[in-house]
């Protein structure tokens, strides 16, 4: 809002000073007969003050246009200078600069995922996918929390995510992934609808807080639909059910805790002499120690605990468990 403030007033000091111009250039040419160039001299050193000399002898009327020309100018210059001294110490023209420079390194970014929305589930998001350096871009619509996320040097736009402007400040038009965490079903559903239309290939993860928005958002275009609520209910329970296995399973997937790890690789990141090939030709246990526990079909479907004869192609996904020093392997050369 106060940058609002600030910006509204700079541009009516910049519409009011070329105004002034533009008055005292019209004023000597149209009532007394000026060139333009004349016209602008004489308007250029009334306005600053310089006290050059006349390019004609004045009469009465040049005089009286004159003096007019001065004080107006006075306020109006005044006013600028006001105006501009105020936002230059209020910060908001290095905030400018700054703004500037995010979003050029946003412009240039290709196959970013986009988060909408900094709370508990967005936190979580974006710690992930720092774990695995992936390129972020957080959409944020509260200044503080914006502040706050500058400071850590992360890319992010102060917006409502769910208006077209803020989607294609973040760079939906590049994102391979959104994910939308904001409170309200109806403002992911917005984020979903506008995101799809944007970029019909990017892959949308919504979150939902109520069983009667899951179907809405899958129907408006988003590929998983997750309600945090439900998962944490459904996970309570499996650990009074199968404790050690939902146990050894939560290790798996936290990066820095665990003595394991699990990887995903696309068939078609593989070099193309893999392609058609065999899991057993890729020789993955050998090559990195990590082994394939699954591997997903072009036409999605999953199969746990592939055969070593299970053709890879493309489109495909290999699903593969390895301590961290494996998966590092396995990352350098994949």
């Amino acid at each position: 809002m106060t940058n609002t403030v600030f910006q509204s007033r700079l541009y009516r000091a910049i519409i009011l000073s070329s105004s002034i111009v533009a008055l005292g250039v019209l004023g000597y040419i149209l009532l007394f007969g000026y060139s333009f160039v004349d016209a602008l001299y004489m308007t250029t050193i009334t306005i600053s003050t310089i006290g050059f000399g006349e390019v004609h002898p004045f009469g009465v009327g040049e005089k009286l246009f004159t003096i007019g020309l001065i004080i107006s100018s006075l306020f109006v210059i005044g006013y600028a200078v006001s105006s501009f001294s105020e936002y230059l110490i209020s910060g908001q023209f290095f905030h400018q600069i700054k703004v500037k420079k995010v979003q050029k390194k946003i412009e240039e970014l290709q196959g970013h995922t986009i988060v909408c929305g900094y709370g508990r589930n967005g936190r979580q998001a974006i710690s992930k996918l720092k774990s695995y350096k992936k390129q972020i871009v957080v959409v944020e619509k509260y200044e503080g929390i914006v502040k706050q996320l500058d400071e850590k040097g992360g890319l992010t736009i102060e917006g409502d995510a769910t208006l077209d402007e803020t989607l294609l400040r973040a760079g939906i038009m590049n994102a391979d992934n959104l994910i939308t965490a904001l409170p309200s079903d109806a403002d992911n559903l917005f984020v979903v609808l506008t995101a799809k239309q944007l970029n019909k290939d990017c892959k949308i993860i919504s979150r939902a807080s109520k069983e009667t928005s899951y179907n809405k958002l899958k129907i408006a275009g988003a590929d998983n639909v997750i309600m945090p609520d439900k998962l944490g209910g459904s996970h309570m329970a499996s650990l009074v059910v199968t404790p050690d296995v939902i146990e050894f399973v939560d290790r798996l997937t936290i990066e820095g805790e665990t003595t394991a790890n699990l990887e995903e690789v696309a068939i078609n990141d593989l070099p193309e002499k893999y392609l058609d090939k065999t899991i057993l030709d890729l020789d993955l246990r050998k090559k990195t120690g990590c082994t394939v526990i699954g591997y997903r079909t072009p036409s999605k479907e999953y199969i746990i605990n592939p055969e070593a004869e299970v053709k890879l192609e493309a489109g495909g996904n290999l699903i593969v468990l390895g301590r961290p020093e494996q998966i590092n392997t396995l990352r350098k050369l994949f």
